[in-house]
């Protein structure tokens, strides 16, 4: 009898962490930032992979600095000089390495799950960057990027099986 009280309420007491485990996979958030290249460089209309100009290497560090408070597990560019120069100072300040994705294959089931529960910038282009975060959200609800901006943050969140998204303007 005394071995079956002690079973039990090593039982009792197992359960509420097995109820605990579940339910931190179940409340598994995702957070995906995603930003615009900065001002690349346009004197040169022949060229297809400018570097920043200088007032786009500042907008970079600026992007570093508004993001300064968000820790990322992860941050994504495609391989245009811009759009790593744009990432490089978030990468840093997060000790990182730059990963890549491909603009013509956007949100992959691979891409989901190794991005699961993270928090992750990705920086795209002026049409990339709207058509990703409708991949996400499954629905199209953001349109190409005007080419003069460079300042739209959408911030996608998906958390229990629900997606929340907005969009700010940060010039």
């Amino acid at each position: 009898m005394k071995h079956i009280f002690t079973l039990l309420l090593i039982v009792a007491i197992s359960l509420p962490s097995f109820s605990q485990e579940k339910t931190k996979v179940e409340s598994e958030t995702t957070t995906y930032y995603f930003i615009r290249h900065a001002e690349k460089d346009r004197s040169d209309k022949t060229n297809r992979n400018p570097d920043l100009t200088q007032t786009g290497k500042t907008r970079a560090i600026h992007w570093s600095e508004i993001l300064q408070h968000v820790k990322f597990d992860a941050v994504y560019s495609t391989q245009y000089n811009r759009t790593m120069q744009t990432a490089a100072p978030t990468a840093e300040k997060n000790k990182v390495e730059i990963q890549f994705y491909d603009p013509r294959a956007l949100y992959s089931e691979d891409f989901a799950t190794a991005t699961k529960g993270q928090t992750v910038l990705v920086v795209g282009h002026s049409n990339t960057t709207p058509a990703f975060v409708n991949m996400v959200l499954k629905e199209k609800k953001y349109e190409d990027i005007d080419d003069n901006n460079n300042g739209n943050l959408y911030i996608v969140t998906i958390s229990n099986g629900k997606t929340i998204d907005q969009v700010l303007t940060i010039n």
